[in-house]
């Protein structure tokens, strides 16, 4: 009798532990649709430019909030089309910068639904020469918004993703000075070029990186607006602009 007690209490407890397992997993996802019902998108006005910025933890503070800083800026320019810019991101939860910054991303790239992006914006990040590389979601995405974005810029070793997703395969490319014999190695069939602070090929521009993505953002500017909207946007960060100081490489199609 006393056996079978103990294995009826023994059941019991197995069964409500299991119960209470099953309402802690249902409880979680109802906590996260919640949040994700909550959440709230950034609003892009109409007749501007999406520029998206994808980062990942790891990303590199000057090479995300360089071109990030120049592009908002178009916002204050009159009589050209500005800049609506976000974040995206391969998940909802902060991103923690190589430097130790927290970001909200505004979209999740998996879940959320996006807009058109027109300009794509890949910052270094901490792991771009490795397992960032190996990221077959996050590569996909950006195969995906190549097919219909108008640019996409790399700044740094953000060059390393669009190689990896098979962007620069036809083109011209820079990166970070130090890691372009590293690049070689990995994309033999490359043609990546030294000596130059961007180069601008096709819908592609890459950049050295750090303090000069400044430089290589100011450029996109002055395709597109002109000279005199780059050396205001300039202007208002305390930027001595011009284009023929900057070593550069344009390949002419």
């Amino acid at each position: 009798m006393k056996q079978i007690l103990f294995l009826l209490s023994v059941i019991l407890v197995v069964s409500c532990n299991t119960s209470s397992d099953k309402t802690e997993v249902q409880n979680n996802e109802m906590l996260k649709q919640v949040q994700h019902d909550k959440k709230q998108l950034p609003k892009l006005e109409p007749n501007r430019y999406n520029v998206a910025f994808l980062i990942m933890n790891g990303v590199y503070n000057t090479e995300l909030t360089a071109p990030f800083d120049i592009f908002q800026h178009t916002i204050f320019r009159d009589s050209i089309k500005p800049m609506n810019v976000f974040t995206v991101a391969k998940t909802n939860n902060p991103i923690v910068t190589f430097e130790g910054m927290r970001i909200l991303p505004d979209f999740n790239y998996t879940t959320d639904e996006l807009p058109k992006i027109d300009i794509l914006v890949v910052p270094s990040a901490e792991h771009h020469l490795d397992t960032d590389l190996e990221d077959k979601v996050m590569i996909d995405f950006v195969k995906r918004v190549d097919q219909d974005a108008q640019y996409i810029t790399s700044h740094c070793d953000g060059a390393f993703v669009l190689a990896q997703a098979g962007l620069l395969d036809h083109s011209v490319s820079t990166t970070f000075p130090s890691d372009i014999d590293t690049m070689r190695e990995r994309f033999p069939n490359l043609d990546i070029r030294k000596n130059v602070l961007f180069v601008h090929d096709g819908k592609y521009i890459t950049s050295a990186g750090g303090a000069k993505s400044f430089e290589a953002a100011l450029y996109l500017c002055e395709y597109l607006y002109g000279k005199e909207i780059a050396k205001s946007l300039a202007g208002g960060l305390v930027i001595d602009w011009k284009l023929d100081n900057v070593p550069h490489l344009i390949i002419e199609k």
